[in-house]
């Protein structure tokens, strides 16, 4: 049982904001948050991470080289940046040398993940990963060879690593969660995550274990979907005790490597309205206060996102934290529950049963 602590840093979007290029950034990269989840592509939209503020520390090698991940049960690829780079994007960020390492086995293989605004390329190798002190001996990773455009540069984080499902990664490369399984390094095959609030500490990933000090309030278990991401079927969403949203029954992501909540274009318009926003999502601190509860309704049960939750305050205005997205799944709509919902509960991903448990944090 060994806990990852995650920690808060400055957004890419704070970031961006306070050397003032946030503007021309936006311009200059369009993207498509759907193209994370299109099936058979292998893909990574870096603006996922324009918002996102937690980070945990890895290490690879022999001796350890350290690195700063983002933990993304939205995609199954672990990958940092390696001394064979020569993107700006690299440049300031640690890179992994082979050369330092007694245990890194290389290979011919290559990695090509594609992103909203270009693609990251490299090469597959194996290493040990220490993940909070278990050691995952030969564990394949991705050493970066280009990163794409300057995106990248600004980002707090190093690398991904990726705990959803083998089906989805890139290369046929075997996920680091499923290693620890296979290698009998967790006792339980399970993980389990919180996400503060605010500005508290104490954020983690648990790697083979659930913390009873946040399931007080039981655990809400739901089947997966399907076995690629962790994929989860709604029934519906409501306010005020009214439909809203997916009526007929849509498909949702738990992801923490998304940090707002993605909403088909359709619907995310109906939300807006309801909610008073305009059609950026941008509502008076003042109106914020009054608004309701946003009600997802799976697998029989209420899970309630609060106000509290999905306004986003930033230097005197308020934003509503969703984004719009389109993807077409065989099953219909598909939204994105991100870390704007997750930080509402307590997440356990188990393996063993193919199921997301969720605890309503206080």
């Amino acid at each position: 049982v060994r806990r990852v602590m995650l920690r808060k840093m400055k957004s890419l979007r704070q970031r961006l904001q306070e050397q003032g290029l946030l503007e021309s950034y936006l311009e200059q990269h369009p993207y498509n948050l759907a193209a994370k989840y299109f099936p058979g592509i292998a893909v990574e939209p870096l603006e996922n991470y324009m918002d996102d503020e937690y980070f945990g520390t890895i290490s690879i090698g022999t001796p350890p080289q350290e690195f700063t991940v983002v933990f993304d049960t939205g995609s199954s690829n672990l990958w940092v940046p390696s001394i064979f780079c020569s993107s700006p994007a690299c440049r300031n960020h640690n890179r992994f040398n082979p050369a330092d390492s007694s245990t890194f086995l290389s290979t011919n293989d290559t990695l090509f993940i594609a992103y909203g605004t270009g693609s990251m390329t490299g090469v597959l190798g194996y290493d040990t990963v220490n993940v909070a002190g278990i050691n995952v001996r030969d564990q394949i990773f991705g050493l970066a060879e280009t990163e794409p455009g300057d995106f990248f540069y600004y980002t707090p984080f190093d690398g991904i690593l990726g705990l959803a499902f083998p089906s989805i990664a890139s290369s046929g490369a075997t996920p680091v969660f499923d290693n620890m399984m296979m290698e009998n390094l967790v006792d339980r095959q399970l993980f389990s995550v919180y996400l503060s609030r605010d500005t508290q500490g104490g954020s983690f990933v648990l790697f083979g274990a659930i913390d009873p000090y946040y399931t007080t309030n039981g655990i809400s278990w739901i089947p997966l979907s399907a076995e690629t991401y962790w994929q989860i079927a709604m029934t519906s969403v409501s306010i005020n005790g009214a439909p809203v949203a997916c009526s007929s029954g849509c498909q949702a992501i738990v992801d923490t490597g998304t940090s707002l909540l993605a909403v088909p274009v359709r619907a995310l318009r109906i939300l807006l309205s309801r909610l008073g926003a305009s059609s950026s999502g941008e509502i008076s601190c003042e109106a914020a206060r009054r608004l309701p509860d946003l009600i997802f309704h799976i697998n029989g049960r209420e899970f309630p996102v609060p106000p509290r939750a999905y306004v986003l305050r930033s230097n005197g205005y308020c934003t509503l934290g969703f984004q719009g997205m389109d993807v077409p799944t065989e099953e219909g709509e598909l939204w994105i529950l991100g870390d704007v919902f997750i930080r509402e509960y307590y997440v356990i991903f188990n393996r063993a049963t193919n199921q997301v448990g969720l605890s309503r944090l206080p």
